[in-house]
């Protein structure tokens, strides 16, 4: 089964790291990475950009309504997400568990939903 790992960090956290800090905080992250490739879990994942980057969009009463910003305004953001394909929710526990930000934030892990093909 496979199961997304959504990371939420603190950017004031990140924000408060020297330089010397950020980047082996970094290289954490590509050694958790290898890891969960070495670990044969790993199917995708990537970083995002800032949530000042982002834009919502919502439709009500059939009109789009856009805005900047993230849908949420919470002191933790979602900074990035793996899939990772395990056997059991309590493996993909154990590799959130080894995820960097797991230490400063908060780590979700979400079953991907199956949908079974039409013919």
């Amino acid at each position: 089964m496979q199961y997304m790992i959504l990371i939420y960090d603190d950017p004031a956290v990140l924000g408060g790291m020297s330089a010397e800090e950020r980047q082996a905080f970094m290289g954490e992250y590509f050694a958790y990475s290898e890891g969960l490739r070495q670990a044969g879990v790993y199917v995708d994942g990537a970083p995002l950009e800032s949530a000042q980057a982002a834009t919502t969009v919502r439709v009500r009463d059939g009109k789009q309504l856009v805005s900047d910003g993230p849908f949420a305004e919470t002191r933790e953001v979602l900074g990035g997400y793996y899939v990772i394909d395990c056997d059991t929710l309590d493996a993909a526990l154990d590799h959130a568990s080894r995820c960097p930000s797991a230490r400063i934030g908060s780590i979700e892990v979400r079953p991907v939903m199956v949908i079974p093909a039409t013919t």
